[in-house]
């Protein structure tokens, strides 16, 4: 299972009211890898703190990396302190892998659009993957697409995601999802309020 890259699979698939910024995707995708590194045994959280375990090889090079990133010694990192650092530019290296590995392309005449550029997800079975996960409302990945707005807050019956770690790292992207948002509407206010001083008579 590769949380991150069917993330942003479903990202690119997805048209929601308001286009998804780069910023709340790559904090997404942070916390998507560290939760596929969990599942694949290679760290564990104590209480929100990150301790790596052994470094087995990942067939996912971006997986890899998000293994090497870890820090392997005391003092250790805090989930939060990783999705801001591991998520620094992270969607446009996932862009740049998907594309090098022929997943995605420039689209034509493309009705699915990524930042400034047009792209176009190309059949495969990967995509179907994440399709399938969509489709059956996979708790953990629809938590991610509804922490970035791609998808609506599931159902009152709908099962939650399993485990305090996964669920541990879901609240700190929903935290960190709503600080960048903060930041976004200050500067807009602080931008505003400058424009204004320079048209004031």
């Amino acid at each position: 299972m590769n949380t991150a890259r069917d993330l942003f699979v479903i990202a690119l698939e997805s048209q929601p009211e308001r286009p998804v910024g780069q910023g709340d995707l790559s904090l997404a995708l942070a916390g998507a890898e560290l939760i596929d590194l969990i599942a694949a045994e290679t760290v564990t959280l104590n209480d929100d703190l990150i301790l790596p375990g052994s470094q087995p090889a990942l067939d996912d090079p971006l997986l890899g990396a998000a293994a090497s990133a870890l820090v392997r010694q005391g003092p250790y990192e805090r989930v939060e302190d990783w999705l801001w650092r591991r998520g620094r530019d992270l969607s446009a290296s996932y862009q740049r892998v998907f594309e090098e590995d022929g997943l995605l392309t420039r689209a034509r005449r493309g009705r699915l659009s990524f930042g400034a550029e047009r792209m176009e997800l190309v059949d495969t079975p990967a995509r179907r993957r994440a399709q399938e996960r969509r489709e059956v409302d996979e708790p953990v990945l629809r938590a991610l697409a509804v922490a970035i707005g791609i998808r609506p807050g599931p159902k009152e019956d709908a099962p939650g995601p399993d485990g305090d770690a996964v669920t541990t790292v879901l609240a700190a992207v929903n935290d960190a999802v709503m600080e960048l948002e903060a930041v976004r509407q200050r500067r807009s206010i602080e931008n505003a309020a400058f424009a204004n001083v320079w048209r004031a008579p």
